[in-house]
Formats: structure tokens, sequence, C-alpha cells
């Protein structure tokens, strides 16, 4: 059985074929891992984030640091709404997320994400190469699919990869600051809610 590591490996050299690559950043703690091994085999890869003008101030700082370490430059996609700006978990993940999504992956042939299965029951059958059920003809790469979330930290740790603050301080996943709050898995996005996904990784 391939290992967790050759598993990551395997998949980002599968996705290190496409010449229009694009990988969607958030900045948590998958990224870090999946940057250290994309980079070094796919340099070509855009590398994008997706800005909804309501990011915590530590996630700003984090996107300074992981283009420092990483030597990439990131792309932005504008989702903000300087006029009626996102306020919690009853207005946010406008259509202007899914738009600045669309827009990213224009004319990708593939993209990277940061999905695994235990995150939560919307992502429990992720594989680690799909078709992307929205985008025919692109394909959608989950390197970490079957890692838990000790795996991510033990790579973390073990290279010594930059991360998001606030992962230690109980965010173990990390949106915008308008509606995310400390808790295990995605309980604390749009905490209080029945939302658990934005609509990026909705079929």
């Amino acid at each position: 059985m391939r290992s967790l590591s050759d598993q990551l490996t395997e998949t980002l050299q599968a996705a290190a074929q496409h010449e229009r690559l694009v990988f969607l950043c958030s900045f948590q703690k998958e990224e870090s891992v999946i940057l250290d091994e994309l980079l070094k085999l796919a340099p070509h890869t855009r590398v994008v984030t997706i800005d909804t003008g309501v990011l915590f101030p530590e996630t700003l700082q984090t996107w300074k640091k992981f283009e420092e370490h990483y030597g990439v430059h990131i792309d932005v996609e504008d989702a903000s709404n300087p006029s009626n700006p996102w306020t919690g978990p009853e207005h946010c993940c406008t259509p202007l997320k899914i738009a600045a999504l669309e827009h990213s992956l224009g004319d990708a042939e593939a993209w990277v994400t940061g999905i695994r299965r235990d995150q939560a029951e919307t992502r429990a059958h992720t594989e680690l190469i799909e078709d992307d059920a929205k985008r025919p003809g692109v394909r959608k790469y989950n390197p970490l699919a079957f890692w838990a979330e000790k795996d991510v930290w033990n790579r973390i740790f073990e290279r010594n990869l930059p991360y998001h603050p606030l992962h230690d301080q109980g965010f173990a996943s990390i949106g915008c600051a308008t509606c995310t709050q400390p808790g295990d898995g995605r309980a604390g996005r749009w905490a209080g809610t029945d939302k658990t996904e934005c609509g990026i990784h909705v079929v």
C-alpha cells in the first residue's frame, strides 16, 4: 500500500502534467504541506487566493509568509463587496466568491485542492484524482484526501513549514473573520448554522 507521502507526491506529479494548473490557496495547514511539494514538481502552477475583504489579519500575515517561504507570487481574485460588506454567516459566501472561483479557473485544465476526507461528511468520498463535476474536461486533484489531521501536522513540524497562527488558537478550519470561530473539523465555520460548505467544493 502506498504511503501517504507517496500519494501526495504521485498525485501532484500527475497534476504537474497539466500546463494550465491552478492551486486555490486559503493559507491553512493543508496548503502549507501542498505548496512545499507542488512548487518543486510544477513550478508553472498559478497559485490563487480569493480575497473576500474580511480575512483575518493573521491570514494576511500568513499570506506574506507563504510568499516569502515558498518564493511564489500569489494571484488575487477579488470577492469583496465594499458597498455591502460581508457581516456574518447570514451574509457571506455570496455569488461574488463563486464568480471569483470561476474566473480563477477560467482557462484551467486542472486544479489542486487541500480537501481531506475527514474534514466533513460532505468530503467523505473525495478521491485523489477526480473529474470536476461542475467543469467538463477539468481535472481536480486532492493529494491529501486520505491524510488525517495528525498527518498534516507531522509534515509541517518535520519540515518546519509556515502555518496559520490561528490553528494554535483552536481554529481547525479558517475562513472569514466575520463568521469563523474556534472548533474541530469544520465546526467553526458558519458556527450556529447548518451551513458546511461555501459553494466552492459543492457539486
